[in-house]
């Protein structure tokens, strides 16, 4: 039987091909696919049938990894959720998505059991040990289960700026394509060995680092977490690295950098947030090489990157990827734009998610008739072809690569006595690329008996982490337009020189 992802992934590589190494563990491609098996079994002992969800609340580690895979092989549908989520915020996935299995720390079952509804909970933990690890340890083994194209493969859930957040359907279609299109644009191969060293909650590290390595049979140095002294350490041995532009600043602050250190690497991208055009230069000047950046987003995967051979130009994402298709459109009518011109970023092609779970209005506001999926970012293309992003037609902030949805933030905030009303907005920061920032307006910032720290600290159990502000600005009244809305954009420029260096 065929699964269409699955196989496409262990295609490449003959059995004894390194796959991943992590720590002092090394594993072939053919001893990674029993693992699998073992762990596909497992998932069935529990009652995961095709089509259902697996909800993964776990660290990195070469066990969950495997869970992944072994979730794609039965057929499930893997629902990957950052392990800094509350469980406040855990409990809307879970309503909505419905998961038949959760998976998580055995610290945090007792909390994750009271939400979990019908779901089974499973312990794994940072070490890729738990109750599901020892369920598979064994020699039984589950074949993979036939799935073809248009079945779904994951539900990632996207941060927008009204609403709740959106579950994105992604079909195997669109996950292989996405790869074997990356695979031959970046020119990986079996050579290749490519350190891993981000998070496998998200999109780029679960899909784009990890299914392009796989689908050119290439080897993955696994790193349970960004270190800059580890990655720098494991250059030598490598030829690629993928990464945010805050693994890039921190990189650039490491002493051991070099252009020696990084004289065996080929190819270093960038992607989940704009990089400083500062970056990209200090990069090339300390190192030697031109980081490749590219754009892409949950629903969709990657759109667009700077070409392989030619300029990889500061600044802007480069072109549309073969087989996908994009335009800069007049956001009201749909209109395509002449070149230069600042609009709405659209897509179409088999790397786009099949809409958003269980909400047809939202799949039904997010594509045109002529099928093309309505990104909410802005740009325009220049003389040449590439596209640079502007901006993005809604508030939401991107820190350190991660969408953090600017009402959430504001509805816990003003539930705190003593704030009349808040905004939260994303700053400038050398390091996260954006800062996520509070403005609170309290009618008289001399008089008020809130501070700064007294907010952060009832944020602390509210909120996971990467969506606390680095900073709470105290304010008499927040700026409106005629209409009477908050003027986000004003309050940018007034402290945009806040956040141009790293905290």
């Amino acid at each position: 039987m065929r699964n269409h992802l699955f196989n496409a992934l262990f295609a490449a590589a003959p059995p004894e091909a390194v796959a991943i190494r992590h720590d002092d563990r090394l594993l072939a491609y053919g001893e990674l696919e029993l693992e699998t098996a073992r762990w596909a079994q497992a998932l069935e002992s529990l009652n995961v049938q095709p089509g259902d969800r697996v909800a993964a609340q776990v660290e990195k580690s070469l066990e969950s990894l495997i869970l992944y895979l072994a979730t794609i092989r039965i057929g499930a549908v893997y629902l990957p959720l950052n392990p800094a989520y509350t469980l406040a915020e855990l409990a809307y996935f879970v309503g909505d998505a419905e998961p038949a299995l959760m998976v998580c720390d055995p610290a945090h079952m007792p909390g994750v059991e009271k939400i979990a509804g019908s779901a089974e909970v499973v312990g794994l933990n940072a070490e890729g040990r738990g109750e599901l690890y020892d369920l598979a340890q064994t020699n039984l083994v589950s074949p993979p289960v036939s799935r073809a194209p248009e079945d779904l493969a994951a539900i990632c859930y996207t941060s927008g700026t009204t609403g709740r957040s959106k579950g994105a359907m992604l079909t195997h279609r669109a996950l292989e394509s996405n790869a074997t299109t990356l695979k031959a644009l970046w020119r990986f191969t079996e050579a290749d060995v490519l350190i891993h060293a981000l998070p496998t909650y998200h999109v780029h590290g679960l899909f784009v680092a990890t299914h392009t390595a796989m689908m050119a049979g290439a080897s993955i140095i696994l790193q349970s977490r960004f270190d800059p002294g580890a990655v720098i350490a494991a250059m030598p041995r490598a030829t690629a690295l993928m990464g945010v532009p805050t693994h890039y600043t921190r990189l650039l602050a490491h002493p051991a950098l070099s252009r020696q250190s990084a004289a065996d690497m080929r190819l270093f991208v960038s992607g989940s947030a704009p990089l400083l055009a500062q970056t990209h230069q200090a990069w090339r000047e300390r190192t030697g090489h031109a980081i490749l950046e590219r754009y892409g987003m949950t629903e969709t995967g990657m759109n667009a990157s700077n070409p392989y051979d030619h300029e990889r130009r500061a600044g802007t994402v480069g072109f549309p990827l073969p087989g996908v298709e994009l335009r800069v459109v007049r956001e009201e009518t749909g209109e395509p734009l002449p070149v230069g011109e600042i609009g709405g970023i659209e897509v179409r092609g088999p790397n786009v998610c099949a809409g958003y779970w269980r909400n047809p209005e939202k799949t039904a506001e997010a594509f045109r008739s002529d099928g093309f999926f309505v990104t909410g970012d802005l740009g325009r293309f220049d003389e040449d072809g590439y596209l640079t992003i502007v901006g993005r037609d809604k508030d939401l902030v991107i820190t350190g690569g991660l969408n953090v949805y600017p009402k959430e933030v504001e509805t816990e905030i003003d539930a705190i006595d003593g704030v009349v009303e808040c905004a939260v907005i994303g700053l400038p920061h050398a390091d996260f690329g954006e800062a996520v920032t509070a403005v609170v307006a309290v009618g008289s910032p001399e008089v008020t008996s809130l501070t700064e720290g007294a907010i952060l600290e009832r944020l602390e159990d509210r909120l996971a982490r990467f969506k606390q502000p680095k900073r709470v600005l105290f304010v008499a009244d927040l700026p409106r337009n005629a209409m009477g809305k908050v003027q986000k954009a004003k309050l940018r420029e007034t402290y945009a020189g806040l956040y141009l260096a790293a905290s």
